[in-house]
């Protein structure tokens, strides 16, 4: 039987360190000082558009955890003014991506927030955009650290018909004098269908103001923070999405061994159909150890999803003949609102054939 790979691994876009980065100020979204003026021009606006769907594709990176063969990112609105998406790879290792628009030193640009946990420690930076160039067949997007500019990080955004581009450059948590190659991920559109809701309910995109950047970073060294401290725009404070607690058990017929590990895969449509196994719809995933038989999927999108439990019995990190998983035929189905909160649960019962 034809193999089919099912793991989804990350590329991180930002050089970390153990440092916390600390404010001397209060970190406020609304300058009270000097409201600023209706929004007309935005920087690197179009991409907005262009960055919704599924995207699939692999990852070099110069980091500790190296290549991938595939990276998949679930971008969707969610407002009227901002993108977004989440992965994870396991417990303890997740990213986050975020296109919004700022307005900052009087002017109006998308941002770019970038983050998640990396080993357990969090972080997060913020870019904005300062270099665009679009013409018919390719658009060109940099964004870069707000504080200290392209000399500290930076990310290139490349749009090529159906193909995305991202590229991150970074000084290496300030221990080099110029920046380097970070990661490149040359991705392919999947879906584009997952995100219609969204871009219909909210009419996006549309130019309206995600966040008052004016007073935000006074007196920060840099736009990364570790630990959450300061964090001007977290997790906690994303409109319109929510969680999903999943978990998975076993049939009396279906025995896992110590060592083993499960992926628990989020579709937007079925992964089996007849005898066809249909890759691109994946939305989110988590590997879990053998003692671990939940997660909390946050930072969510809203939508109808399947829920697919897969043990790798052979530990090769492929699912194919002889690996376990809930029964296709009859998947597990659910649904997660506008910033809802959903439990779902499945049975690992079914051997591939």
């Amino acid at each position: 039987m034809k193999k089919y790979n099912l793991i989804v691994l990350f590329g991180l876009l930002v050089a970390i360190s153990c440092k916390n980065n600390k404010s001397t100020t209060n970190n406020s979204n609304t300058n009270n000082n000097n409201n600023p003026p209706p929004v007309q021009n935005v920087l690197g606006y179009n991409l907005l558009n262009k960055i919704k769907g599924i995207w699939n594709g692999p990852v070099t990176s110069t980091t500790p955890l190296g290549g991938y063969p595939e990276w998949i990112v679930d971008f969707r609105p969610v407002s009227e003014n901002q993108i977004s998406s989440k992965n994870e790879l396991d417990t303890l290792n997740s990213i986050n991506m975020s296109f919004f628009i700022a307005y900052y030193n009087n002017q109006y640009k998308v941002a770019f927030r970038n983050g998640g946990q990396f080993n357990g420690m969090d972080r997060e930076a913020y870019f904005l955009a300062d270099s665009v160039s679009e013409q018919s067949t390719q658009s060109y997007y940099r964004f870069s650290e707000i504080i200290k500019g392209k000399g500290r990080a930076y990310t290139e955004v490349v749009f090529k018909q159906d193909s995305l581009i991202i590229k991150s450059y970074t000084n290496k948590s300030n221990t080099q004098t110029t920046t380097s190659p970070h990661m490149a991920w040359l991705a392919k559109l999947q879906d584009t269908i997952a995100c219609a809701p969204a871009v219909s309910n909210f009419g996006f995109p549309k130019k309206t103001m995600t966040k008052d950047f004016s007073t935000t970073f006074v007196g920060v060294t840099e736009a990364i923070y570790y630990q959450l401290g300061g964090d001007p725009y977290p997790e906690s404070a994303q409109p319109y999405l929510g969680k999903t607690t999943a978990s998975y058990s076993y049939d009396a017929a279906h025995v896992p061994v110590a060592g083993k590990k499960t992926f628990l895969v989020i579709t937007t449509k079925p992964l089996v159909n007849g005898t066809t196994i249909d890759l691109t719809h994946r939305s989110r995933y988590v590997i879990l150890a053998d003692n671990d038989f939940s997660y909390t999927f946050n930072y969510m999108h809203p939508g109808d999803y399947y829920l697919y439990a897969l043990y790798d019995a052979d530990g090769n990190g492929i699912f194919n003949s002889g690996d376990w998983m809930n029964n296709p035929v009859t998947p597990t189905t659910f649904t997660l609102a506008p910033q809802g909160t959903t439990t779902v649960s499945t049975q690992i019962n079914f051997t591939i054939p």
